[in-house]
């Protein structure tokens, strides 16, 4: 029996939110995705609400992940305390709010999904990834177990990758917004690609107005990001697994572009 898991790249601001509203729920009956896990680290640019969760949720999400943005809306804490669907970095410090994994029952049975963030070029050092998801992996009696890994380095995600191959179901990375072209089934049967990619202003930087970013790397006086406007996109990975043995059979890119943000 196959189980298809849909994984959606960050999203971004008021457009990527209309993105995810307007397209996800599509591509979910397009792909026939069973599981569908989105990040939404940076629905307001620097974090999420607890109705933007909401949003996505109804949009069609199964499971939303974070990464180093998961306070920047602090309203979010209270209710990653109450919703066991939205994930933190589990590598975080154990007395912030939230979880790290969580297992959900589905058609196919318990699939487990872990939230990691990394360390290398980040701006904090959080538990070391490696060691912790170890010790995650004991606690979970479960065949089919998904990994993010919200990290900068490629060669920490791949390293993770490769660490987990066998042992796992699917790795994805997340962070950079910047989709891979490495979708991949990892020698021991783990699916794998390093970065999904983002949903939001297709003609941006990371999803924020490019003239904003110029700035900053010009050294002009800082000003606040905002995200970009025009057409948008989603940018997400498909796994193929099979629920016998947890291990990957497909990897795809299935990403949505358009020229007009109102049309798919």
């Amino acid at each position: 029996m196959e189980f298809k898991v849909l994984s959606v790249g960050d999203v971004v601001g008021n457009p990527g939110m209309e993105r995810v509203k307007r397209t996800l729920r599509w591509l979910k009956k397009q792909t026939c995705a069973d599981f569908v896990v989105v990040n939404g680290e940076n629905a307001s640019v620097v974090g999420i609400t607890p109705n933007q969760a909401e949003d996505i949720f109804d949009a069609g999400a199964d499971v939303i992940t974070m990464g180093n943005h998961t306070f920047g809306k602090r309203e979010i804490a209270d209710y990653m305390d109450e919703n066991p669907r939205i994930l933190r970095p589990a590598n975080y410090a154990p007395q912030a709010p939230g979880r790290g994994y969580g297992i959900y029952e589905t058609k196919a049975g318990p699939v487990a999904v872990i939230d990691l963030i990394g360390r290398c070029n980040m701006d904090y050092t959080p538990d070391n990834p490696f060691l912790l998801v170890d010790k995650i992996l004991k606690k979970l009696d479960t065949k089919l177990i998904l990994v993010e890994v919200h990290a900068e380095a490629t060669s920490e995600k791949l390293a993770m990758g490769y660490m987990l191959d066998g042992h796992i179901s699917a790795l994805w990375g997340t962070h950079t917004h910047v989709p891979t072209a490495d979708a991949q089934i990892l020698p021991k049967g783990t699916g794998y690609v390093t970065d999904l990619g983002m949903t939001g202003p297709r003609h941006s930087v990371l999803g924020i107005q490019p003239a904003l970013s110029i700035a900053k790397f010009r050294g002009d006086l800082p000003s606040r990001y905002q995200w970009a406007e025009g057409p948008t996109k989603l940018e997400a990975v498909l796994f193929t697994i099979d629920t016998g043995t947890g291990m990957c059979r497909k990897v795809e890119r299935v990403d949505c572009y358009d020229e007009n943000s109102s049309h798919r």
